[in-house]
Formats: structure tokens, C-alpha cells, sequence
């Protein structure tokens, strides 16, 4: 089976391997995104051989991006695999991983490398935690980290222990209705700038939502046809809080 999978033209995602964060084991996924000038890698997974042979198909890897502090395992992994890639985050990460020469600081502006065919936005107000959010603009992909997580039941029951997965269903990352875990939540003291992000996020009215952890979010209504309210709609219950 193909490790990459194609969810629009020039754009895929991998599934990786489940990663321990205090004691819970999370899923991984990526996303790559072909633009003129080579790839788009957003939050690596574990390079494995297959996956690179994949990648390595699509054409060079020019930018290897971090939506927050905490999506930083294996950047150095593949910056060493891709030696002239470019890695890219917001300034938590870089001060955080020291050891890596981050190449491009993210703002809420993007890059010209790249601002013709993504978006981005910063949630800021957080004493936790910034997390930068993009747009695959021709494919109308929402991309978040974590402040969106949406675990089927399937996952928890395979892959956590029962008192770990009545924790998911308390602290509201459980499907169909995920959102960011409670304590990433509360620590939204200054929300009005994190609500201005908001504003642009659902002014981009994605059609699309992807996420790091959990099931990602289509414009395929129940009967099986197009429907491009369902990501607005999911994005709005997502972040009620904010409201």
C-alpha cells in the first residue's frame, strides 16, 4: 500500500506511528503539499524507507514546517535526509530545539515562498502554547496541529487504556466533535487575539480539515455528495469555545 495518500491535487497526507506524550499514546500524520518549486512538508512523521521513496517521487523537499512547539521529533531526522530543505516555525520552537537552524520564522504573514498557493494564521493569546494554522488555498485545506483533536472511538480502544480514554471523552478530543484538549484551552487567558485568528480561519471557509491527531474532516455529506458547509460548520462547533 502507498504510504502517501492523495486527498486533492498536489496535496497528501501519511499516517505515522503512534508517539508516547506523557503516557498517551498519540497518533501522527503529515502533510505534503507540491508546489512550483518543490515540497511543502508540514509536521514530519518517522522517516521511514518507503516514505521517502514516495516523497522522493513528488520532487524536492524545499520546506519542512512546524505548526507549534511540540511538532518537532523528527524535523532534525529529515532535515538530515534533505539537507537543502528549509526548516520553518514559530520562534517557541526555535528557541526550543537550539540544536536546529530554523531557516524561516513564521509570522501571520506567509513567506513569499510559498504565500501564492498557502495561508496562514497564528492563534496567539496562549501562556502554553502558539500553534500557526495554514490554508491549502487551491484545495480549500485547513491544516491544524492541535488545536483540533478528533479521536474515533476505533483509536482509543486499540490503542489507550480504559481511564485514558474516558480522559479523551472529558477533555473533549473525542469524535465527531474534537477540539483542542481542555487544558490547551483554558490556557487562552488574552482569547480576543486568538478569536481574530478565528475569524480569518472561518473567512477562508475551508472545504477541508485536516489535523495531526484524529479524524480529519470532508466535504462528503452522509448521502455521499459535495458539501462544502460541513468543514465551516465542524470548525465552528470545534471552536465554540472561543465564543
Amino acid at each position: 500500500m502507498s504510504v502517501l495518500q492523495a486527498i486533492a491535487d498536489n496535496l497528501w497526507l501519511a499516517e505515522g506511528p503512534n508517539v508516547v506524550l506523557f503516557g498517551f499514546p498519540y497518533s501522527t500524520r503529515m502533510v505534503v503539499a507540491r508546489l512550483p518549486e518543490g515540497l511543502w512538508v508540514w509536521s514530519p512523521i518517522a522517516l521511514s524507507d518507503d516514505l521517502r521513496t514516495e516523497v522522493d517521487a513528488l520532487g524536492p523537499v524545499r520546506w519542512l514546517v512546524s505548526p507549534n512547539k511540540i511538532h518537532h521529533l523528527f524535523m532534525g531526522d529529515w532535515h538530515r535526509a534533505y539537507p537543502d530543505s528549509k526548516l520553518c516555525g514559530l520562534p517557541q520552537i526555535v528557541h526550543k530545539r537550539d540544536d536546529l537552524t530554523f531557516e524561516i520564522h513564521l509570522d501571520d504573514a506567509p513567506p513569499p515562498a510559498w504565500a501564492e498557493h498557502i495561508d496562514q494564521v497564528i492563534f496567539r493569546g496562549s501562556i502554553a502554547m502558539e500553534e500557526i494554522v495554514f490554508l491549502h488555498r487551491s484545495s480549500g485545506t485547513a491544516i491544524f496541529g492541535d488545536l483540533i483533536e478528533n479521536f474515533e472511538q476505533a483509536f482509543l480502544d486499540a490503542n489507550w487504556k480504559r481511564w485514558q480514554a474516558r480522559c479523551a471523552h472529558f477533555i473533549g478530543i473525542t469524535a465527531p466533535d474534537g477540539k483542542a484538549p481542555l487544558d490547551y484551552r483554558a490556557s487562552f487567558i488574552r482569547r480576543g487575539r486568538a478569536r481574530e485568528a478565528l475569524i480569518k480561519v472561518l473567512a477562508w471557509a475551508p472545504r477541508r480539515v485536516l489535523m495531526a491527531h484524529g479524524t480529519w474532516i470532508d466535504a462528503i455529506g452522509p448521502d455521499g455528495q459535495a458539501d462544502d458547509t460541513i468543514a465551516l460548520e465542524f470548525l465552528k462547533r470545534s471552536f465554540s469555545w472561543l465564543s
